[in-house]
């Protein structure tokens, strides 16, 4: 993957939108990218699921989890079906769990922060909606670029 995000940004300024900086890296790729499929939800991770069990085929998986910090959205086995499904990376505006052991994992990983709690499994939520966080609006269908310096998302994608 050859692509920064600082020099997208030097590049294609007027078509990128730029996440507030609050996440963390936790997966073992730090650098990572695709086609956006979202979820929002809240402290239920049953359409997480859902959606790795699916095939990835390269895309990243926007989870918005309403910004608590009360419970995990995502853990390793949840990873593990991401990496055997091919997605490239999810990013969680939320915590994840089993963060020592999705650091071997070969698939971008960004959240919050960790808690050791696991979410509930009602099946509430919804999937491929527009979400909202970060001072940025992510629709399904978008790019998203990730990597040590951040997150961007344009309506196509650029390279």
């Amino acid at each position: 993957m050859s692509f920064a995000t600082a020099d997208l940004y030097d590049q294609y300024e007027d078509k990128l939108s730029i996440a507030t900086p609050m996440f963390n890296d936790y997966g073992g790729n730090t650098k990572f990218s695709g086609y956006v499929s979202t979820v929002k939800v809240y402290e239920d991770n049953s359409l997480v699921r859902a959606a790795l069990e699916e095939p990835g085929d390269g895309k990243v998986l926007v989870v918005d989890g309403g910004g608590s910090l009360r419970c995990a959205l995502l853990g390793d086995m949840l990873a593990e079906l991401g990496v055997k499904n091919n997605w490239a990376g999810v990013v969680v505006y939320g915590c994840i769990r089993d963060s020592a052991v999705m650091q071997t994992m070969d698939i971008g990983v960004k959240a919050l922060n960790t808690n050791p709690r696991k979410s509930v499994k009602r099946g509430l939520g919804e999937r491929d909606v527009v979400v909202s966080f970060a001072d940025i609006i992510i629709e399904a269908g978008d790019y998203l670029y990730a990597d040590e310096d951040g997150v961007v998302v344009s309506n196509d994608k650029l390279e």
